[in-house]
């Protein structure tokens, strides 16, 4: 059972989270970055046997691992905060604790996933969930392929599927044409992303179309879109959706940090409303690695009151804030998706709780008492945020342990609380 010291805890090590580890580190004081995962990188820039990292993300891998003054955590999970300025953590073979002096919280996102009939049929996936899938090896050469859902991520999903030699037979993105073409027009002020645009084109991009239903009994059959005024039946093998992102913020809020429209609320310095914790990255809102970037460099800075180079950055920040609102204008969910799911499909996967078991409940904690939605493996992740949208119930106080843990972990858990 360790316990650790450091000046600068960085909880994630995606994009913003190597930005601040990079920056804090320039002043020579100790920093320590936890991260769920075995490589650095987060999510955008997960590693695997099917993955060549952009250069950017090696560069980034390479500066944080040549700091003599950083040390990296991978495979962690955080567990509970156990004092004013220290969290438990549990990894692979143990437990421990950090005691720290500043925070800085680059928790990302996750996917907002809809429940739809059939939605949780073998072939199903999340569409950043599929990505993932591919880059740790998964073999779909020659298997037909329905992306759904809406966002930028789509096209990179699609691009990922035909790399692996995966064939996407339709790309359906909710969003009208209108915002699309709009959101298109607007991208020569992001050069970067005009780039982008072009190398990730794909032929059956279909703007205003949504999934309805996924077909099959065993496993998936084919796919139900709902194309402009028509229903369109799709014969594959896999169906990948994602409706955007939800900011991880469960973490920030259980240190009493001020949530703002669903993402941890922070000033200038990417200060949070607590002292000594500041947050980067998609926590903050959703808005890409070039946002991210310059907003964990920003609080990697003022973390250790370098302010020079702090308010150097801010034009940066303010450049990719701006993409990131066109994005959000364009990509504003249709109210239709709330109704896709009837009273029989599944809300809660892990126990298989329907719709209709909830339904008309006033919010998440009823809806646990009433049932066992939320008690499973992701600990309400995607069922709670699914509910959250189609119902409109707000986010509930997180409990701790913040994820399932082992029983010599609850003990310390126990421990420590006894001890304070």
């Amino acid at each position: 059972m360790s316990e650790l010291t450091c000046d600068v805890l960085i909880v994630g090590a995606g994009p913003a989270g190597l930005a601040a580890a990079c920056a804090a580190a320039e002043s020579g004081r100790s920093v320590l970055v936890l991260d769920d995962n075995l490589r650095l990188g987060g999510q955008i820039w997960r590693d695997g046997p099917n993955v060549a990292l952009p250069t950017l993300a090696q560069q980034y891998r390479r500066a944080v691992e040549a700091q003599s003054n950083i040390t990296l955590l991978n495979g962690v999970k955080i567990v509970a905060q156990c004092g004013p300025q220290s969290i438990l953590y549990e990894d692979a073979a143990d437990s421990g604790i950090v005691e720290y002096q500043k925070l800085i919280l680059c928790c990302g996102a996750r996917e907002l996933l809809l429940p739809f009939p059939g939605w949780t049929l073998p072939g199903v996936t999340g569409a950043g969930g599929l990505q993932a899938q591919i880059k740790q090896g998964l073999p779909i050469k020659g298997e037909r392929v329905v992306i759904a859902g809406s966002g930028p991520l789509l096209l990179a999903v699609a691009n990922s599927v035909a790399s692996a030699g995966g064939e996407v037979i339709m790309l359906a993105e909710q969003a009208p044409v209108s915002q699309i073409a709009a959101f298109a027009g607007g991208l020569w002020r992001w050069p970067v992303k005009l780039r982008q645009s072009f190398a990730l084109a794909n032929s059956h991009y279909r703007p205003g179309c949504h999934v309805l239903e996924a077909l099959g009994e065993q496993r998936l059959k084919a796919v139900r879109i709902k194309k402009g005024g028509r229903v369109v039946t799709l014969d594959c093998e896999r169906l990948a959706c994602g409706f955007g992102l939800v900011a991880n913020i469960e973490l920030a809020m259980l240190l009493g940090c001020r949530i703002d429209n669903d993402v941890i609320a922070v000033g200038d310095d990417q200060q949070t409303s607590q002292a000594n914790i500041y947050a980067a990255g998609e926590c903050t809102g959703i808005g890409g690695s070039e946002l991210a970037l310059a907003e964990g460099a920003i609080a990697g800075y003022a973390a250790t009151g370098n302010l020079e180079n702090m308010q150097a950055l801010t034009a940066q920040r303010a450049k990719w804030q701006q993409f990131s609102d066109a994005v959000a204008r364009a990509f504003v969910l249709n109210p239709a998706l709330k109704a896709l799911a009837t009273p029989e499909t599944l809300l809660c996967r892990c126990e298989d709780v329907s719709l209709g078991e909830v339904s008309g409940l006033p919010d998440w904690t009823s809806a646990k008492l009433r049932s066992r939605c939320g008690m499973g493996a992701c600990q309400g992740k995607i069922c709670a945020t699914a509910a959250r949208h189609v119902f409109g119930w707000q986010f509930s106080t997180p409990r701790i342990p913040l994820t399932p843990v082992r029983g010599a972990t609850l003990a310390r858990l126990g421990r420590i609380k006894t001890d304070g």
